[in-house]
């Protein structure tokens, strides 16, 4: 057997590839969106990729389905009760798919999503016990799949917790103590809310010491896994909707274009929106007006879904060399629309001072002396109701970042506004959207809560 599992840390997605060696057949499981690494990781070992196995229709990236199919003629399979509006070859409960000796079992795990699947491993086909288990977004290591996801179309949060109630109990920790746990995400990821930073376990660890599958009843189990989950981000209903529909592919080698400001301002003035992917550092010191910043080095693609509506355009600004990263890394949620990427950020707003601005950011100490100074100040929370529970700045309204965006009516442009996240990522680009839309005064807190408020030693 070949197995080989893939991390993508800034979208907390693990994704498969699952061959036998001596027929050279192989699947891939879950694939992001740009596939390139799977199909020459297939060359190299001599195999051949001829089906696509999702789990479910993922709520927080776009899939690879469809290039992997375009690229290697595979068929693409969800479980059999998934719709999807393009060609798929649906897995019955308890059906066998021979690789060669390899082979996979697929059970039909709900909850998560009504159409969610699980795939049991076996090394070989007559073994005893299996290999392992991909278990998709049913059981992750430390926690089950959320299932409050699909709440807008049509399904109750509790009666999806009792389907996945059924499919942890009955169909996962069946399993041996020994069969390998292989999730579809890991910690950081919005799809649970207790992720280990672990990429592998067993069916006995999770036994052990995973608190949604300790002894309890249905109910006990509905209330423990409803509850405390983060606000889902902005862009998931869009991405789950698109991965049962036809799309364009994506070409992750294709170049990104250069415009030049010019080009920008007018973009701009027709609706783009200016996504700035430098250290929140780098962007306060100097922008172009109007520009949002989403960094680079954090989970650009997440909170960049929370910022940005699907089929907006976007014109990038990165440190030179990362534009075609952003780009691909936007296509993985599902966001296209890239037009370009300002080339000369420095030289442009040299020889246009009047386009250039500078983001203020405020110090513990010196928020105290705005909360002094200016008493229409508003404060802004934008981190997750949960983590709110642990204390918030006084006189702070929580809006979380997901939230953002359809919530801006609650907040007065014309007042002097300070915004703070845990650390300072998502306060800076909170607080980089709210100038984009007219916001006069708006400052972000230099380490967030923690700096503020720090827990006692």
């Amino acid at each position: 057997m070949i197995f080989q599992q893939y991390e993508l840390a800034c979208l907390s997605l693990f994704s498969y590839l699952v061959g036998d060696e001596t027929t050279g057949r192989a699947v891939v499981v879950d694939p992001q969106r740009d596939v390139s690494q799977y199909l020459e990781d297939a060359e190299r070992l001599g195999l051949h990729i001829e089906r696509v196995v999702e789990t479910h229709f993922h709520a927080d990236f776009l899939s690879g389905h469809l290039e992997l199919a375009a690229a290697t003629g595979a068929v693409i399979s969800y479980g059999s009760e998934a719709v999807a509006d393009f060609p798929t070859e649906g897995l019955a409960h308890g059906q066998r798919l021979s690789l060669g000796d390899v082979t996979l079992e697929v059970r039909h795990t709900p909850g998560h999503t009504p159409e969610s699947i699980s795939v049991v491993v076996w090394e070989h086909a007559d073994d005893a016990e299996p290999w392992g288990v991909l278990t998709g977004d049913t059981l992750f290591i430390g926690d089950v799949g959320r299932p409050d996801l699909l709440t807008s179309v049509g399904w109750t949060a509790d009666g999806l917790a009792r389907k996945l109630y059924q499919s942890v109990h009955e169909q996962l920790m069946t399993l041996p103590d020994a069969t390998r746990v292989f999730p579809a995400h890991g910690a950081g990821s919005a799809c649970g809310k207790n992720l280990s930073a672990s990429v592998e376990s067993t069916v006995g660890e999770q036994r052990r010491t995973n608190y949604a599958v300790q002894p309890m009843t249905e109910d006990q189990f509905v209330e423990a896994v409803t509850q405390g989950q983060s606000v889902a981000p902005l862009y998931f209903a869009f991405a789950a909707d698109s991965n049962r529909r036809e799309r364009e592919l994506l070409d992750d080698h294709e170049a990104t274009p250069a415009l030049e400001l010019s080009e920008v301002l007018g973009l701009q003035a027709d609706g783009a929106v200016v996504v700035d992917g430098r250290p929140a550092e780098m962007f306060a010191s100097g922008h172009l007006r109007g520009s949002v910043n989403v960094g680079l080095d954090g989970r650009f693609a997440e909170y960049a879904g929370d910022v940005l509506r699907p089929g907006q355009q976007v014109v990038l600004v990165t440190e030179p060399g990362r534009e075609s990263e952003a780009r691909v890394r936007l296509a993985r949620i599902g966001f296209d629309h890239v037009v370009g990427a300002l080339e000369g950020l420095d030289q442009a707003l040299l020889e246009h001072p009047e386009l250039a601005t500078t983001a203020p950011r405020v110090t513990a100490a010196e928020l105290q002396e705005w909360q002094q100074d200016l008493p229409d100040l508003q404060l802004v929370d934008v981190r997750n109701p949960t983590e709110c529970e642990g204390g918030m700045v006084d006189g702070a309204v929580n809006l979380p970042l997901p939230n953002l965006l359809d919530r801006l009516d609650e907040l007065d442009p014309q007042r002097p506004t300070v915004v703070y996240c845990a650390g300072g990522y998502r306060s800076a680009t909170a607080a980089s959207l709210l100038r984009s839309r007219g916001f006069s005064t708006v400052a972000d807190v230099y380490g967030g809560y923690g700096a503020v408020c720090p827990a006692p030693a």
